[in-house]
């Protein structure tokens, strides 16, 4: 077998499967080229229009995702998106519990323009348009994003057992790469687990158990009558509910005759969004995830008896409305004979938020382990990756604690499939939300630092600040052309080499100045300077624990920022723009911010 392409020429031995690799020479970039195989038979095949550059690896969840058309001024941008140098290959949603060797389907380059633009990923593309104007060869770009997604499914199996906080799910899953039904019930243990673990309840008294459901209903039973027909839990009117994510009990009653009893039945539920773990007389049947999914569950035969059957659903949304969505004539139990039963009423119950989120099926998509990894990345195998741009952290908010441990595990794994020093340049998470009007907790702002610290420890690595051009309203913030231009200067300095500060001003470390903190800031073009006032605001200093923060004043000195110690004071923290969608007005003189960090204090 041989290859050629651009006048070289080498060859290749297939293996015995018929897998074969060649490396071609350095060449400059450049084309179109032709690339031809020659097998020794004398068989050929081409490949015409091929271009020598640049690749990216752009991946993350919904802002990667979120395409052309629906970013800012997208009208002007698709008109004038023709370049034959700038192409795309999206690779389209998958998932798997096991590593695979290629993708299921062929898989294909698209050329900038006008027709292919509108649904590129905004971002991906609006970078590879900015950094071309200084880098001036063809760019490659592969696109494998997934929306929604928490940063787990994008890590390898190997690489979170090393994380030694994920053995329990991946077991799960490798039992359930053979055996589905099994992993269902593997895992539906491990969710009760954790119920009663966060809720204190006792076996047999959980909302989904036997003991629970035939109590008479007591006031901390806290069960309430739902909408008949059910639908969006937020346009049920009820004030606790309007702005609500989380998880929501639901239960109803299945009165049945012997001879029903005695069939094999489905369970119709109909759309539901976004997890349900669902039991029936206390036995768990299923757990499924999707947006608006139709859930539809088998029954075998034994499982009901004559009287009333206990349905119970749990249902969890981390973004926008949750609950059972079709209208109630959707949800059913279906007898095998043909008979169906309509599903109600129903009762509800919330569940408090200090119990937090339950875990993820490990073969999720997006909530799982190693499951986009295995079908999104692993099958681009040891193609030439120049580096990765990488926007996520949404999905993992609530759990920003381990996110430092996680990003770095992800990075880390990557390179061991596309090349040791290959770099990485991550978005840090913009503003959403409400703006502060006190200091707080705030799992944006943890997991911004997280990004932070991963970037600053890791000299291949870049990190594109855009604590200014969020959208405190919208989670998807539009302007994804700053976005672009921010992480094409990254990659200018990281990768190629610019004298240029990577990312805006960036604090160094915080030291005590007789009765001034001061911030000393590096990266700096041309000075600081606070908009909008004299000084820049969003300053805290706190001590050790939570809750412990105030604001304070500030000035700016030359390179540093003066923070005011309060008389008799002792605090061991700096903050800045610590919240979920905080009021930044420290920048460099070429526009660029300040970004969000807490450091220590330096005595």
């Amino acid at each position: 077998m041989s290859v050629s392409l651009s006048g070289a020429s080498v060859r290749a031995q297939a293996d015995e499967s018929g897998h074969w690799n060649a490396l071609l020479p350095p060449m400059h970039a450049g084309g179109p080229f032709v690339l031809t195989a020659q097998g020794s038979s004398g068989s050929s095949q081409s490949a015409n229009d091929v271009l020598v550059g640049e690749v990216f690896l752009c991946s993350g969840q919904s802002n990667m995702e979120l395409d052309v058309l629906r970013a800012g001024d997208s009208r002007n941008e698709i008109s004038s998106s023709a370049n034959n140098t700038i192409r795309m290959l999206t690779i389209p949603h998958a998932d798997s519990p096991v590593p695979l060797g290629m993708f299921h389907d062929p898989l294909a380059w698209q050329i900038a323009a006008p027709d292919t633009v509108p649904n590129w990923s905004a971002a991906c593309f609006f970078f590879a348009r900015e950094l071309q104007k200084s880098i001036h060869v063809p760019i490659g770009l592969l696109q494998a994003s997934w929306g929604g997604a928490n940063i787990r499914p994008w890590i390898s199996a190997p690489a979170l057992r090393a994380n030694g906080a994920y053995e329990a799910g991946l077991n799960i899953l490798q039992v359930y790469a053979k055996d589905p039904r099994a992993a269902q019930n593997l895992f539906a243990l491990q969710w009760e687990q954790w119920w009663r673990s966060k809720s204190g309840e006792r076996s047999g008294f959980e909302p989904w158990g036997t003991a629970s459901i035939s109590a008479p209903p007591t006031n901390a039973d806290s069960w309430r009558s739902a909408p008949v027909q059910l639908g969006n839990w937020r346009d049920w009117g009820v004030p606790e509910l309007k702005e609500f994510t989380g998880s929501i009990w639901y239960r109803t009653k299945i009165r049945l005759t012997a001879a029903q009893a005695a069939s094999a039945a489905t369970l119709v539920l109909g759309a539901i969004n976004q997890v349900d773990e669902t039991w029936l007389n206390g036995r768990a049947v299923g757990n499924t995830f999707g947006y608006e999914t139709e859930r539809t569950y088998t029954i075998a035969a034994g499982s009901l008896h004559a009287g009333d059957n206990s349905l119970v659903v749990n249902v969890m949304s981390t973004y926008g409305g949750g609950g059972l969505l079709g209208g109630s004539t959707q949800r059913a139990l279906r007898l095998a004979g043909g008979e169906s039963i309509a599903l109600g009423p129903w009762q509800y119950r919330i569940v408090p938020s200090v119990i937090g989120y339950p875990p993820r099926a490990p073969w999720e998509p997006v909530g799982g382990l190693s499951t986009l990894c295995n079908a999104m990345i692993a099958p681009i195998g040891s193609y030439g990756i120049r580096g990765v741009l990488w926007y996520q952290g949404e999905s993992n908010t609530e759990e920003a604690a381990s996110y430092r441990t996680l990003l770095a595990s992800l990075i880390a794994d990557w390179r061991r499939q596309f090349g040791a020093e290959l770099p990485f340049l991550v978005v840090q998470l913009p503003n959403f939300g409400p703006p502060p009007s006190a200091p707080g907790e705030s799992g944006w702002a943890e997991l911004r630092e997280a990004q932070r610290q991963v970037v600053a420890h890791d000299p291949h690595a870049g990190l594109a600040v855009t604590i200014d051009i969020g959208d405190p309203h919208n989670l998807h913030p539009t302007n994804k052309q700053d976005v672009g231009r921010r992480l094409a200067r990254a990659a200018r300095h990281v990768i190629y080499g610019d004298p240029t500060s990577p990312s805006g001003p960036a604090a160094l470390d915080a030291v005590r100045d007789g009765s001034e903190i001061a911030v000393q800031f590096a990266d700096l073009e041309r000075g600081l300077v606070a908009y909008s006032h004299d000084t820049p605001i969003g300053f805290e200093l706190c001590g050790d624990s939570a809750g412990t923060c105030r604001y304070v004043e500030s000035r700016i000195d030359g390179t540093r920022v003066m923070l005011s110690l309060p008389y008799g004071s002792s605090p061991t923290r700096v903050r800045y723009c610590w919240a979920d969608s905080p009021v930044c007005t420290l920048f460099d003189r070429s526009g660029l911010p300040a970004g969000p960090f807490e450091l220590r204090i330096r005595k």
